[in-house]
């Protein structure tokens, strides 16, 4: 039988010139691929790109404040239902600003004083065409779209619009700053607008408009520059928000509810009676109503069960003691609301 081979080292091998060669190479192109700088991007210092993101945020939750009023108010001047989404909230040169909006349009420019500087606030011809239809008492449903410059009438008819949406659009701002947003002159195409260089930033704030089965934008810009010196008053609303979660708050908002009326009603639920054994009812019937007198009553907040509540004397009249609050049943709603959601929410 032969014995095992004892188990023998490689033996080392040497390299040559060409392999060391390789692999310095190939560690070099592995650094010069880490290499920061080898995967830097090159900047456009005419990139709009001035206002902070926490602003930006700040403007899409005014602008969606004022979307809402905006909604409410022109269904109430319109008589027809009309809802506003906001689109989007974004930093563009004024070049691309004027580029995105149609040919030709109602383009209004807007004096934002007490600050310097003007804005521009566009109506779609899909929005502002079926709305005149409408002020005009035709029906704006299945109509062709229409694709020419408004007439002077019809910029003096289209006044009652304007003037709510800079109504709405100052009230929505005034939590911030007191911007005028007065008209300055009416425009119809956009490429002609010279109140702001070509390279100059500005906020865009896009709208969707629907009334009733017709849809338009709703765009307005916002030189940039204007809106970065108002930096000092977003954050002072901010920190204003958030100190409405103090108690001093909670007080105040209690104060303003105290004057409000509810309807406060207690019922004793028992047996039903058909209408027929009604109409058979004569003179001396007695009527058993099943309710013990132990059972606890259902308390009712404007017809909605809110408590339990036990039958007393007051000395001269009858009273209910309020006594379990009651949980909502299967299938309802439960819309009862604790203090601090009553709180403004910077969201």
């Amino acid at each position: 039988m032969e014995e095992p081979k004892a188990h023998r080292p490689p033996v080392d091998r040497v390299l040559s010139q060409e392999e060391i060669d390789s692999v310095f190479r190939s560690l070099r192109d592995t650094q010069e691929k880490r290499d920061p700088a080898a995967s830097a991007q090159p900047y456009d210092f005419r990139r709009p790109d001035r206002i902070p993101k926490d602003q930006l945020r700040a403007i899409h939750l005014l602008h969606e404040s004022f979307a809402r009023s905006l909604a409410s108010s022109l269904s109430a001047y319109l008589r027809a239902y009309v809802t506003v989404n906001l689109i989007s909230v974004e930093q563009l040169s004024f070049m691309e600003f004027s580029q995105c909006l149609p040919s030709p349009t109602i383009t209004v420019c807007l004096d934002l004083k007490p600050y310097d500087g003007s804005a521009v606030l566009e109506i779609n011809p899909s929005l502002a065409f079926p709305i005149l239809e409408m002020m005009l008492g035709g029906k704006a449903a299945g109509q062709p779209p229409v694709n020419r410059e408004i007439t002077e009438i019809e910029k003096k008819i289209l006044d009652g619009i304007l003037r709510i949406i800079l109504h709405d659009l100052r009230e929505a701002w005034a939590a911030v700053a007191p911007l005028s947003f007065d008209v300055e002159s009416y425009e119809t195409e956009p490429q002609l607008l010279q109140i702001l260089a070509p390279n100059e930033a500005v906020v865009a704030i896009s709208m969707e408009v629907r009334v009733g089965e017709n849809a338009g934008m709703l765009n307005i810009g916002i030189p940039s520059i204007t809106v970065k010196m108002l930096r000092q008053k977003f954050d002072q609303q901010w920190a204003l928000r958030k100190s409405e979660t103090s108690e001093a708050a909670q007080q105040r908002i209690f104060k303003l509810v105290q004057a409000a009326n509810i309807i406060l009603d207690t019922r004793l639920n028992g047996n039903t009676l058909r209408v027929e054994d009604m109409l058979n009812l004569k003179a001396g019937d007695t009527l058993v109503f099943d309710y013990p007198i132990t059972r606890p009553l259902e308390v009712e907040l404007n017809g909605k069960r809110r408590f339990l509540g036990e039958i007393a004397d007051n000395g001269r009249k009858r009273a209910v003691v309020l006594g379990d609050l009651l949980l909502p049943q299967p299938g309802e709603r439960d819309d009862r609301r604790p203090l601090d959601s009553f709180v403004a929410d910077p969201d």
